[in-house]
């Protein structure tokens, strides 16, 4: 048995030593608050973000580039991860959360300058970002340097996928969709491990989203208002 392993065990018997009895109200259904949709980084703990423990109130999904969008046969679809909790648990919460210096929206960003490829399995996952970066892509100050035009991009992401979620019939219309960048780099104001938002169903705007939501002002902040 590898040392990695034996090491999660042992993580594994403290984490279900202090859990066994938070499961009880949980065991026949659920019925969590938000979905939450983050990249798939060893860097993002998702249910630590939100200081969350307790079993039931996020359903947390996770995928490189915190994407919404899967393609079927018939074209681009919400994607069933997301969609589940939204059709058949009641919530009516969604939350978009990508990172600073993400590695898809990288990579996407490679794809579309330079031609980098890589292996199928990822490839497939750039191919459904790429169609929706690309105009960000096209419409980067001249001047940046790679880092800061890779964390716009990163709020440019979010903005589809928010968008991609507003407009779809999949999705009702009184569902709250936010977008929010979670940042460990020291590119936004906050302290490392804090989450910005930087979009409320489909607004952009800071000094818009402060004034309509003065509770939360000090954390929302955009690095690319476009």
């Amino acid at each position: 048995m590898s040392r990695t392993l034996r090491e999660l065990l042992d993580g594994n018997a403290a984490h279900a030593a202090d859990f066994e009895t938070r499961f009880d109200a949980v065991q026949d259904a659920q019925h969590p608050e938000a979905v939450t949709v983050c990249c798939s980084d060893s860097r993002v703990l998702q249910d630590h973000v939100w200081g969350n423990d307790e079993p039931g109130r996020l359903f947390t999904c996770g995928n490189i580039g915190n994407r919404v969008v899967q393609q079927t046969a018939d074209g681009e679809v919400v994607s069933g991860d997301v969609l589940y909790p939204i059709e058949h648990t009641g919530t009516d919460t969604v939350v978009v959360m990508g990172h600073t210096g993400c590695g898809a929206v990288t990579a996407t960003y490679d794809a579309l300058t330079d031609g980098v490829s890589e292996p199928p399995g990822i490839d497939h996952c750039l191919d459904l970002l790429a169609p929706h970066l690309e105009p960000g892509v096209e419409a980067l100050p001249a001047d940046l340097d790679r880092a800061a035009a890779i964390n716009r991009l990163v709020e440019y992401n979010v903005d589809r996928q928010v968008a991609f979620l507003r407009e779809s019939d999949e999705v009702p219309d009184g569902t709250d969709v936010f977008g929010v960048v979670y940042d460990f780099q020291d590119v936004y104001s906050g302290r490392r491990g804090e989450v910005h938002v930087v979009n409320v169903d489909g607004e952009r705007d800071v000094e818009t989203l402060r004034d309509a939501h003065p509770e939360v002002a000090d954390r929302i902040e955009r690095r690319w208002e476009y």
